[in-house]
């Protein structure tokens, strides 16, 4: 759906309106196109600690240029900063000696990293410094401006050369609409990652992708696709003509099936296994609302939204797990909402189901093995029919209460799946990364 609020302030006539009210002034999101490189322009490197040295050929890695001598007189694409050498409070006016002249040296679209250790794993004073880094962080995300993001990558000692996948999606814009999101590295992973080609990362790996026929779903399976893997879309026979039509265009397969039914988990196991051997990515998108305040709420609505957002994918993830059908260095990736973390008026139900996801990823990643991980993304108002359908009013609150003051695109979702999925994210486990421009809701 055309934002019309976001070409208005494009126009002469807005952009005065802006200057002199002080209205939000969405910025047109720069979005990865396939074949370009991942980063255009310079990131600059700074900091002291266990990444530093080595950031430098991390980005090289990824055909990103970047420079250990910043110029304020000079543009920068991106500015990564290891603070894993901070160990006082007091040391933490780093953060601004090097962010603070270099604010103004950005280009549009801009990208600031700043890496960490995590707080548990250190104490004393150290855990003080390395904890005000969120603040900071999250912070900065809604200083910068301009369509810039920030995010805090905590780094687990010892997965310091697990950060190149992440880096790379943190600094391109495959995260367009990620800002202020705090991401660890090696908390739990024991595996070392794969290499990947960064292009084509999934090449020769399956994706099963449920609710794949329209939106989030057919995003997912379009860049999952782009990547590289052979995507078995998995969606109800309602939809059958769509999801057919989709995954014959992406060289695909597909099932047709209710994901509740009782059967629904033996099928898809069979499937997998009989056509494709297994499967290396799940990810589970199909979701359902059944909006209704609690007070008006029949048992129907909430056994139906538990039942597609929760119940069955965990159902169906036993299964693929306990037939033993996920490959080694597999991924599980659920689709969350920021309703489950700041709720919603209306959605006890929808915000308990996935709430639930996020459970589901706190219980599962301490238990997986041989390099499977376990994540979730935590869309926050994305364009859909179905948030085109909402009352103008609410729509507009909710495309502007956020850092960026848009809403997100299915394709952002999407693309942070892909990050989870490539091969090179094994230390990138029990993860929930909000996709939501920095809404202004919730933690």
């Amino acid at each position: 759906m055309t934002d019309r609020y976001q070409d208005f302030v494009s126009s002469p006539l807005g952009r005065l309106l802006v200057k002199n009210l002080g209205l939000p002034n969405p910025v047109k999101l720069e979005r990865y196109a396939a074949g370009s490189p991942l980063v255009t322009g310079t990131v600059a490197v700074g900091g002291s600690g266990r990444l530093v040295d080595q950031l430098p050929g991390v980005l090289k890695a990824l055909d990103i240029e970047s420079t250990e001598a910043p110029d304020p007189a000079h543009r920068y694409k991106g500015l990564v900063f290891d603070a894993t050498g901070l160990t006082d409070p007091t040391q933490l006016v780093a953060l601004r000696n090097y962010f603070g002249p270099l604010m103004r040296s950005l280009e549009t679209c801009s990208r600031l990293v700043v890496v960490g250790t995590p707080p548990e794993q250190v104490k004393g004073a150290e855990r003080i410094a390395q904890r005000a880094l969120e603040g900071f962080t999250r912070s900065l995300g809604k200083e910068v401006g301009r369509g810039g993001t920030a995010q805090l990558l905590y780094v687990t000692e010892g997965a310091e050369s697990a950060v190149g996948s992440t880096l790379g999606f943190l600094l391109s814009p495959k995260s367009a609409y990620v800002s202020g999101q705090v991401i660890r590295v090696g908390t739990t992973a024991k595996e070392p990652a794969e290499t990947s080609d960064w292009q084509r990362p999934l090449a020769g790996k399956v994706a099963l992708v449920t609710g794949a026929a329209r939106g989030i779903g057919e995003q997912i399976a379009r860049v999952l696709a782009r990547d590289g893997a052979t995507v078995v879309g998995v969606d109800v026979p309602q939809a059958a003509d769509d999801l057919i039509r989709l995954t014959k265009e992406l060289d695909g397969d597909y099932l047709t099936l209710d994901i509740t039914a009782q059967d629904a988990p033996k099928r898809i196991a069979q499937h997998l296994s009989q056509a494709h051997g297994g499967v290396d990515v799940v990810v589970h998108n199909a979701g359902i609302t059944r909006d209704k305040k609690l007070a008006n709420m029949d048992e129907a609505r909430w056994s139906s939204v538990l039942g597609v957002n929760l119940v069955a994918p965990e159902r169906i993830t036993d299964e693929l797990l306990a037939q033993k059908l996920i490959h080694d260095n597999g991924r599980i990736i659920g689709v969350a909402s920021i309703a489950g973390i700041a709720g919603n008026l209306g959605q006890t139900n929808y915000a308990a189901s996935k709430a639930g996801v996020i459970g589901f990823v706190d219980a599962l990643a301490s238990t997986l093995k041989k390099g499977i991980t376990v994540n979730a993304v935590a869309p926050g108002f994305i364009e859909t029919k179905m948030t085109a359908a909402m009352p103008f009013a609410s729509r507009e609150v909710g495309r502007r209460l956020n850092a960026m003051s848009q809403a997100g695109l299915p394709v952002d979702v999407a693309e942070t799946v892909a990050w989870y999925a490539d091969p090179a994210s094994t230390a990138v486990n029990g993860n929930v990364v909000r996709v939501c421009g920095q809404m202004m809701l919730g933690a």
